[in-house]
């Protein structure tokens, strides 16, 4: 089949050369200079690569390139078949290393943002008394809500168990000091503090497939981001973003949506149709196969009439009007789910909408959001108007909105806009990161897989059993705590990052869990006999939470009770060596000495978790927390001699 028009349109694609000329001028091409930009879009339907240097802070375009792809290697944006679009990659990556000259080493993508989790918590903290706010307590406060956040996905049936998440990035969106809302808690005094966040994660298998398929076509991830802060980079600039303002990019699979007012991004959701949904409609109606009725929709976004040949052999010619006519109910589906979900992130709708992707240059598109939104339809725009502000070319025209995301992915990098460029090792490898304001320890940490589980040390579970009648607990042996440098300093998770920074992360380790057979309760040379739950049981028996041991002595001989009951300890610490080198205090009824910190900053409630047999994983209750018996927060501080109580309410 063929499609025919009324206009010329421009060559898709330029002649390959052959082989042996193909290796020669490989040979001849020189090292991506460091000012060089290369950005590839990996798209449902194609990849589009664009080479640019940055000038008069703008990016110059000077090479672009387009390639289909020829199999069902994407679906919603999201990488299935690495093989097959690594092979597509470098298709584009060849042609642009023949225009330009030069070997292509480094590459900015950006990931689907069709695949992002987004999760709503808070999280509060309340002290004993009014405390001062550092960055170190809000930075836990956050962290806590962010820990919630992620927590929910555990609870979410359609998740699958065990699926990991890379934080993409969160935001605070209100804190609160004693009930009432405010918006910094920095250097401010309270009792009670709270953080309600809404926090974005992306599955950890997009990133890694998105690594992979570069790696394969030797390219370094220099820049990766999200789609739709790309875009939104480039469609809507940031002086505009205190505006309430949406933008929608249309794709073949979904339609990917993001809010800002304020002055940021506020939200994101998608669409699950998008512009297939059209294209199968002129299928139905016109008689022809997938990429015949697509490229009729796209000439027809631009054309007023185009003629093609159906599966039959027929020629036909249709117009605008007519294709209007044909994909009205479909057209109005898309318009409709795509209001809905502009109110459910806005809670209400924007002052105006942008409009990109290859879906957004029929009209009917354009039309149907503002109907649905019941707004002048002079307040849905079609990107491309502001690409000018950040980019330009001597080549190519840019204002197309297909290219709203390639080059927000360029301009991103290049231009710095979410200094994407910024670049920081963990562990003696870069680490990935998506970047939309300054990023602190804890955000570079929770980027590259690590968990708030990782940064406190947990102590192994205890074991609680019976021993005629009275209550014996063996506490698990306490985890390492973690250990965090920065640039070969003592750091700690509230300490701001820079380019170029050296992070060593090594993760808090769990301890090893209580263990006692019952030959460890038998006195040595006694002649005893002892029932685990009333059975006499093999003194090898190893004990089980809950068990309760009988241990009967013959009465010729004298009755020993295990040392482990009801200990009583007269041991107290002294201010001396409190003072000196340590802090010193009971915990739980037992004396606890702990090395003063480095940078003189007290220890919090927090700090003693993993110290106080508490199975963290099996809660039975709530933590119930006392301080010189009164009762007390985690962020309490830690003075010597204090007498500490942690334990369960049952």
């Amino acid at each position: 089949m063929t499609v025919s028009s009324k206009k010329k349109t421009k060559p898709q694609q330029k002649s390959k050369p052959k082989n042996n000329q193909k290796t020669q001028q490989k040979d001849k091409l020189k090292i991506q200079p460091k000012n060089m930009i290369f950005a590839l879009d990996i798209g449902t339907r194609s990849i589009i690569g664009i080479a640019g240097i940055v000038e008069n802070e703008k990016l110059r375009v000077i090479a672009m390139e387009k390639e289909e792809h020829t199999q069902r290697s994407m679906v919603d944006g999201q990488i299935e078949d690495i093989e097959q679009v690594a092979k597509v990659a470098a298709i584009v990556k060849a042609r642009l290393e023949n225009q330009l000259r030069i070997k292509l080493k480094r590459v900015c993508v950006a990931a689907a943002g069709r695949a992002l989790k987004t999760q709503r918590a808070s999280y509060e903290l309340e002290f004993n008394r009014p405390q001062r706010l550092d960055d170190e307590i809000i930075s836990r406060l956050e962290a806590g809500a962010i820990g919630e956040a992620e927590a929910a996905f555990s609870d979410d049936p359609e998740i699958e168990a065990g699926r990991q998440f890379y934080l993409v990035g969160h935001t605070a969106v209100q804190y609160y000091m004693d009930g009432y809302p405010t918006s910094s808690l920095l250097e401010h005094k309270a009792r009670r503090v709270q953080v309600d966040v809404i926090a974005t994660f992306l599955p950890r298998e997009v990133v890694d497939s998105l690594y992979s398929t570069m790696r394969k076509i030797d390219l370094e991830v220099v820049s990766l981001t999200l789609e739709p802060i790309a875009a939104m980079n480039v469609v809507i600039p940031k002086n505009l973003r205190l505006l309430n303002l949406a933008l929608v990019d249309i794709g073949a699979g979904t339609s990917d949506i993001a809010i800002c007012k304020d002055g940021g991004v506020v939200g994101y959701t998608i669409v699950t149709i998008a512009g297939d949904e059209i294209t199968e409609t002129l299928m139905k109606k016109y008689l022809l196969d997938f990429n015949t009725a697509e490229s009729v929709k796209i000439q027809l976004g631009t054309q007023q009439s185009v003629c093609f040949t159906d599966i039959l052999g027929l020629e036909q010619t249709i117009t605008q009007e007519d294709m209007a006519d044909c994909i009205e109910e479909s057209a109005s589906v898309l318009c409709r789910e795509i209001c809905d979900q502009i109110r459910a992130v806005n809670g209400a709708p924007t002052s105006a909408v942008f409009l990109a992707g290859g879906g957004s240059k029929l009209s009917i598109i354009q039309a149907g959001i503002a109907k649905h939104m019941d707004m002048d339809a002079k307040r849905v725009a079609i990107a491309g108007n502001n690409f000018q502000t950040y980019a330009f070319s001597d080549t190519y025209e840019l204002n197309d909105p297909e290219y709203a995301t390639p080059l927000g992915i360029a301009i991103s990098a290049g231009l710095n806009l979410l200094t994407d460029s910024f670049h920081v090792m963990l562990n003696g490898a870069r680490a990935k990161l998506f970047r939309n304001r300054t990023m602190t320890i804890l955000d570079i940490l929770m980027m590259n897989g690590f968990s708030y589980q990782d940064i406190i040390p947990q102590t192994g579970r205890k074991l609680m059993i019976q021993i005629n009648g009275e209550q014996a607990v063996y506490h698990g042996t306490p985890g390492e705590p973690a250990k965090l440098m920065k640039n070969g300093k003592e750091a700690r998770i509230s300490d701001f990052v820079e380019t170029g920074d050296r992070i060593e992360f090594t993760p808090a380790t769990k301890g090893q869990h209580a263990r006692r057979y019952l030959k460890e309760l038998l006195s040595e040379g006694a002649s005893q006999t002892a029932t685990v739950n009333g059975k006499i049981v093999s003194p090898e028996t190893l004990l089980k939470m809950g068990d309760m041991v009988l241990i009967e002595t013959n009465p010729q001989r004298k009755t020993v009770v295990p040392d482990i009951i009801n200990v009583e300890i007269n041991q107290a610490p002294t201010e001396t060596n409190g003072t000196d080198r340590s802090i010193e205090f009971y915990l739980n009824h037992q004396p606890v000495s702990l090395p003063k910190k480095t940078d003189g900053s007290p220890y919090y409630l927090m700090d003693l978790l993993e110290r106080s047999g508490l199975d963290l994983e099996h809660p039975t209750g709530d933590i119930v927390l006392r301080v010189n018996g009164e009762s007390s927060t985690f962020l309490q501080d830690i003075k010597f001699g204090d007498s500490i109580e942690i334990f369960y309410k049952t």
